[in-house]
């Protein structure tokens, strides 16, 4: 194994071959550059050197030789050590090679020194040499042409220069040098070529490079490339330059991007995620806190848009998160930060009591000079967004200031965070306070429960630290320091119990900041004090106190209903002693409220009166209604006009009527009630209900007449279809009490009844007529009742009456009399209806032993029924044929049905049919139509379409058929008409 100073020997060795190309090798300095075979190409040189393509020609002529020998020599002999130090150049081959291309290249740029052609190539073949083979990278897709700095950024991160086997940068030291002075030598030609730029600190990056080229030379030479290229190629140059600043980290990294921050913000936010996580040093979080608060305060006032896409509110977030990770190094500590709180609350305070005096006092608008001064938010400077200031934030102030006042949805966020920031920093007594004020300021559930999670955590976090230094105590505690923190142990324990037990009206405390107008919440709040007394009155005091009645929620009246019973029950136990003058007053200051709707004072009326009921004060409760229910003297007010106050609008109430007349049809007398009654009429709010409650209340105090006059009173304020009822009850209890004493009169009110009833309303005070007139009139009388009945009712309620009226009219007058009403019905109603009258009518002449006239009604109604929809009047004409008519009336009976059923065989008549013999007959199997044996027929049948359904069992025998009877393939079409009959030729003639 070879000692250090083998090693530095050999390491000296290798080292004295360089460097190879400086000085620029010539035929004079070195005598191998040229051979026999070189003389020509010289000599051409030299006659034409002013010839670029000559130049060009030899240079690539001498370069694939080389490359060729190059490929072909092995370098088994050279140590591996050796080759790992000197790269491309590790064979004796490769240093000659270099020479004798740098001596043509020098040749030629000697004649053109201004040909960015050669200059390249003279340089990509230096670089190859030096820097080692270049790994080509395959690249999917194109590059945008003007990216944003955070996508050029990672684009140029992708598709930086990476190279192999490259000069040590120690042996080669005096190669490296020669390179950069090669690079100089060019820009001095070019210097406002980009892409030579680009070239030059495409060297940086290799790992290799040695660091006094790649730290101060190479920063020096980005600043020369800034300040030689022309501003609208400064992009090109900045992000090789901030990427080279990432790689160096430290102080390095933060100059440069400050230096671009200062023309371009945009990337920001990654040069924030750079100071949080450097490669190579120290965490600066207190810039990078600056720097994200300095954003989001421009974001929110619209002067500045996240290239990330990142809301005002989530940059905010952003310096949270820093604030939570970095507390000690970013923010203030808690003497400082209650100093800093009060110095800012008399800025605040001196900047209103300053609000419209003019922005001078003396006279000078424009500071010359002097230090930056904190002017505020709409100032220039602010301390807290320098990120040069050593100061630390105030992070309570930025909280209040930026995040609570700003987003006060995402107000859970925001406390926990600072709850946070105080955890971090071990101020627990200020993490408890924090939780608390922003457990009483937020205003939803979400915010709540964000904040309650995260305090109930760290309380549960704060007691299992205490118990596990408990059960491992350290060496040096003594029985004082164990007693102490089992004390504060229990002192946690306690605290967080009764945290847990605050929840409820923690949540109930939120929804009423939500809402203070909130009835029902009030009530819940109610609940949850339970049985003390003294909680529950304060809780409703406040409640009244707080809500305004015009913007509460449904059934703000119960609040005052229930305080009221509060004290009437004697507490929420019931425990201590009733207090009927409190409740009271709290109905009395009830009454007075502007509710808004009347129903909701009516109601406090009605439960002030039932609560004096319930303690047997009979009058005080009639008085309560009393003072309700007074009229004032201008009754033509609008019940409906929101813009008067419930209390004026009272009087029409109906709900405090019904209450007040139940009241004095309880406890008051007959006149008490029937007052209180005609003044419910008299200011026209009673409703139907009202009117057969009054009725009904006088007839059972046997005032039959005024209990008629209040029905016809009803029937003059109300209309149809409502007056029906009244009407149908009026008519019943005049005919119970009078029967047949007053009959004129009684038809005069069937009469007036009748006259505006509606055709739909009255069947039913006809049949009430009729049987009126059966009981107590004319039977002629009766019958011309249905008779009129007949024509006026509805049309759906003409069957029955019809029937009706037949049935009277065969009691009264026997059969015969009925046949007319049979012909009118026939000519009246409807045709599925008309069937069925027929169906009776023919039964009628049967019975009367019309037997024609029967068989034309049956022929008569056939033309309404479909054989296949309505069998049943088919199957009871046929028994009629059978049982008196012959075979000649038998066969028109049959005729007929075909005759009608070709009428309506159509195809939706046909799909009717199907579907309701389907249902009443159950699934069964449709029968194929026929196919016709004639093939031309069977062509024509498919033209034609489905436009038609051949008849099944209504077709007529054809000649043909009984002709071809005897054949056996055509006796199952036979079969298929049951009611066919087969008639001789002779007898069709």
């Amino acid at each position: 194994m070879p000692s250090v100073s083998e090693k530095s020997i050999s390491v000296d060795l290798l080292a004295s071959q360089f460097p190879v190309t400086l000085p620029i090798p010539t035929p004079t300095t070195n005598s191998n550059l040229l051979a026999i075979k070189d003389v020509q190409r010289e000599e051409d040189l030299l006659r034409n050197p002013s010839s670029f393509r000559a130049w060009w020609t030899a240079i690539h002529t001498t370069k694939e030789a080389f490359n060729a020998q190059l490929k072909a020599e092995r370098r088994a002999d050279v140590p591996d050590e050796t080759a790992t130090l000197l790269g491309p150049l590790a064979t004796p081959l490769a240093r000659h090679s270099l020479q004798h291309l740098t001596y043509l290249y020098e040749a030629a740029i000697a004649q053109f020194p201004g040909s960015f052609k050669l200059w390249k190539s003279y340089l990509q073949m230096r670089m190859s040499y030096v820097l080692g083979r270049q790994v080509i990278k395959k690249r999917a897709g194109g590059r945008k042409k003007l990216p944003e700095m955070k996508d050029a950024l990672e684009e140029e991160k992708e598709d930086l220069e990476s190279w192999e086997d490259g000069l040590d940068s120690v042996v080669g030291w005096e190669e490296w040098r020669s390179l950069i002075a090669t690079y100089e030598r060019a820009l001095m030609w070019l210097p406002k070529l980009p892409r030579l730029w680009l070239m030059y600190t495409s060297v940086f990056f290799h790992p290799m490079c040695p660091s006094l080229i790649s730290h101060t030379h190479a920063r020096r030479t980005f600043d020369r490339a800034l300040r030689t290229l022309p501003p609208s190629l400064h992009s090109r140059i900045w992000v090789r330059y901030l990427l080279w600043a990432e790689t160096k980290g430290g102080s390095t990294t933060v100059s440069v991007y400050r230096r671009y921050l200062a023309v371009d913000p945009s990337v920001t936010e990654h040069y924030t995620s750079i100071l949080l996580s450097p490669a190579d040093s120290v965490p600066r979080p207190l810039e990078a806190a600056k720097l994200l608060l300095s954003l989001a305060r421009k974001a929110s006032r619209g002067e500045y848009v996240s290239p990330e896409g990142k809301s005002p509110y989530q940059l905010l977030g952003d310096f949270l998160d820093i604030v939570e990770r970095f507390s000690d190094e970013v923010g203030f500590d808690v003497d400082a930060t209650i100093e800093s709180n009060e110095a800012n609350a008399k800025a605040d305070a001196a900047a209103s009591q300053t609000d419209g005096q003019p922005t001078s006092m003396d006279g000078q608008l424009v500071r010359m000079g002097g230090p930056p001064v904190p002017v505020g938010a709409g100032g220039a400077f602010d301390e807290d967004e320098d990120p040069l200031s050593p100061r630390k934030l105030n992070i309570e102030h930025i909280v209040h200031k930026d995040g609570l006042e700003v987003y006060k949805d995402q107000a859970g966020r925001l406390w926990t965070g600072l709850a946070t920031y105080w955890i971090k920093r071990g101020e627990f007594d200020r993490a408890i306070s924090t939780f608390e004020a922003g457990i009483a300021t937020v205003l939803t559930i979400r915010d709540f429960t964000q904040i309650f999670d995260a305090y109930a955590e760290f309380c549960e976090s704060l007691i299992n630290a205490m118990m596990e230094s408990l059960e491992s105590p350290e060496e040096d505690d003594d029985d004082e320091d164990t007693k102490e923190t089992e004390r504060e142990m229990d002192v946690k324990m306690k605290e967080f119990e009764a945290l847990i037990d605050r929840r409820p009206f923690l949540v109930n405390d939120v929804l009423l900041r939500r809402n203070p107008n909130d009835v029902q919440e009030w009530e819940k709040r109610v609940a949850l004090w339970g049985e003390d007394d003294e909680k529950v009155a304060d809780t409703y005091t406040k409640a009244l106190e707080t809500i305004n009645p015009r913007k509460a929620t449904a059934n703000l009246h119960r609040l005052y209903v229930n305080f009221a019973k509060f004290y009437e029950e004697g507490g929420s136990s019931g425990s201590a002693e009733p207090d009927l003058d409190s409740a009271r007053k709290i109905l009395e200051k009830a009454t007075k409220i502007n509710f808004k709707a009347v129903e909701d004072l009516a109601d406090i009326w009605c439960e002030w009166s039932e609560m004096e009921l319930r303690h047997e004060n009979y009058d005080e409760a009639v008085r309560v209604m009393q003072r309700a229910a007074a009229i004032p003297k201008n009754t033509k007010i609008n019940y409906h006009d929101h813009s008067l106050p419930v209390q004026a609008r009272l009087f029409k109430s109906l709900k405090l009527w019904s209450f007040y007349v139940d009241l004095e049809e309880s406890i008051g007398t007959v006149e008490s009630t029937k007052a209180v009654y005609d003044k419910i009429m008299d200011l026209k709010i009673a409703n139907a209900q009202v009117i057969v409650n009054y009725a009904a209340f006088l007839e059972e105090n046997q005032y039959w007449e005024d209990s008629f006059k209040v029905y016809e009173r009803g029937t003059e304020v109300f209309t149809f279809p409502i007056s029906f009822e009244i009407w149908n009850i009026y008519l019943s209890k005049f005919v119970k009490r009078y029967g047949g004493s007053k009959l004129e009169r009684t038809r005069d009110l069937f009469e007036q009844a009748l006259e505006k009833c509606p055709p739909k309303s009255c069947k039913p005070l006809f049949l009430m007529y009729g049987q009126l007139e059966e009981d107590y009139g004319l039977a002629k009388r009766a019958m011309s009742i249905y008779e009129r009945a007949t024509q006026v009712v509805a049309d759906e309620d003409k069957f029955e009456m019809y029937t009706i009226y037949i049935a009277k009219a065969t009691a009264n007058y026997g059969l015969p009399a009925t046949r007319p009403i049979f012909e009118r019905a026939l000519e009246v109603l409807p045709d599925k209806q008309t069937a069925e009258m027929c169906l009776r009518f023919a039964a009628l002449e049967r019975k009367l032993g019309e037997i024609d006239r029967a068989r034309a009604i049956y022929a008569h109604a056939s033309q309404f029924c479909d054989p296949r929809v309505n069998p049943k009047f088919w199957q009871e004409w046929n028994s009629f044929e059978i049982e008196t008519g012959s075979e000649d009336t038998f066969r028109e009976m049959l005729r007929i049905k075909r005759s009608v059923q070709a009428q309506f065989n159509t195809e939706a008549s046909y799909l009717a049919a199907q579907t309701l013999s389907a249902k009443q007959n159950g699934p069964s199997e449709q029968p194929s139509a026929a196919q016709p044996a004639d093939p031309m027929a069977t062509a024509e049948q498919q033209a034609r379409g489905p436009a038609f359904v051949a008849a099944k069992k209504t077709a007529l025998p054809r000649a043909d058929e009984h002709q071809a009877s005897s054949v056996p393939d055509l006796a199952p079409q036979q079969a298929d008409n049951a009611d066919e009959i087969h008639i001789s030729d002779e007898e069709d003639l």
